[in-house]
């Protein structure tokens, strides 16, 4: 166990920050599977919107690779872009 006080509070803040990045990645994630279940075209270019934003700001703070939210975001505008095909 740490001895110096400032160890101490660097647990703590390690911590908080934890739960905070999980929880960001876990809604990430939960708007993604909505996404791929949307059939509907206006839904899921509103939903791409939030998702494409969500993984731009895990990116931006190391949460996940740059270049992986780069291939999410790839894939889902591809997903997107197929259901107007579709529709």
């Amino acid at each position: 166990m740490a001895n110096h006080k400032s160890a101490l509070k660097r647990i703590r803040a390690n911590e908080t920050k934890r739960l905070r990045n999980r929880y960001q990645h876990k809604t990430t994630r939960s708007y993604i599977k909505k996404l791929r279940e949307t059939t509907d075209k206006a839904v899921a270019v509103e939903v791409y919107k939030t998702v494409s934003s969500m993984l731009d700001r895990l990116a931006k703070k190391n949460i996940i690779h740059k270049k992986k939210a780069s291939n999410q975001k790839s894939k889902l505008a591809r997903l997107v872009n197929s259901l107007a095909v579709a529709a």
